[in-house]
């Protein structure tokens, strides 16, 4: 049977700053949960809107993995790698923060605010040298299958970490039934519906930013009730 739990929309964490509105899968910054800490070694989850204008600035990070995927509208981002450029929908962004980085990111639109996802990890190396990845996904490429988008080796799309983890994501169509199965024994999958409504196994119905963690298990059956986009992390359990 295995082994979940589920965090509902609803029941995450919450803090309006006027410049940036946050929603808080995880414990993160004054919102904190003993319940809710990590789910294995994901540590952060955050559904950011950022206004016009407005943004992150420079801030440090070290022996963390940062993946950033813009929902609607693009990010300016800069590093003490030397990295400067936007992160736009249909992108993906991967930092290795390892022995330690600074970085700033802020929306560069006057007139429209940006929504992303920003996932945190612990590393499997602690202190590597920081690396910048940053990939241009097409939506195709996840239409009604899994697509992954970052992986230990890269593959197959180019995006490493330094981790055993495994990211995908997918559009699926009303009536669509997914499957997937684990790639390493032990892992489990945290399943986060960016939209839509799915059932998980027949036992889970999620809709929009709702999820479900699931581990001690081998595969997942994903049913989509309606149009959904979803991202499913998979990612070891241990610590």
């Amino acid at each position: 049977m295995g082994k979940s739990v589920i965090h509902y929309a609803s029941e995450r964490g919450h803090a309006n700053h006027g410049w940036l509105n946050a929603h808080h899968s995880f414990s993160f910054a004054s919102w904190q949960n003993p319940e809710k800490m990590n789910f294995g070694v994901l540590r952060v989850l955050n559904d950011d809107v950022v206004a016009a204008g407005m943004g992150f600035g420079t801030h440090p990070h070290d022996n963390m993995e940062i993946i950033t995927i813009p929902l609607k509208g693009d990010l300016e981002h800069k590093d003490s790698m030397g990295n400067i450029g936007r992160i736009k929908e249909n992108e993906i962004q991967m930092m290795s923060a390892g022995s330690g980085i600074t970085h700033s990111e802020y929306n560069p639109n006057s007139d429209c605010e940006v929504n992303l996802l920003q996932i945190w990890l612990f590393p499997k190396v602690r202190n590597i040298t920081p690396r910048y990845n940053q990939i241009q996904l097409i939506p195709a490429d996840r239409k009604n299958k899994f697509h992954q988008v970052i992986s230990p080796d890269g593959n197959p799309i180019g995006m490493n970490i330094n981790q055993d983890a495994f990211f995908q994501m997918a559009t699926i169509d009303a009536g669509q039934l997914l499957s997937y199965k684990i790639q390493l024994a032990g892992n489990g999958v945290y399943i986060f519906l960016i939209s839509g409504a799915l059932k998980i196994n027949n036992n889970y119905n999620l809709h929009k930013r709702d999820a479900v963690g699931l581990w001690d298990i081998e595969n997942v059956e994903i049913s989509a009730m309606q149009q959904s986009e979803v991202l499913l992390m998979e990612v070891p359990m241990n610590l």
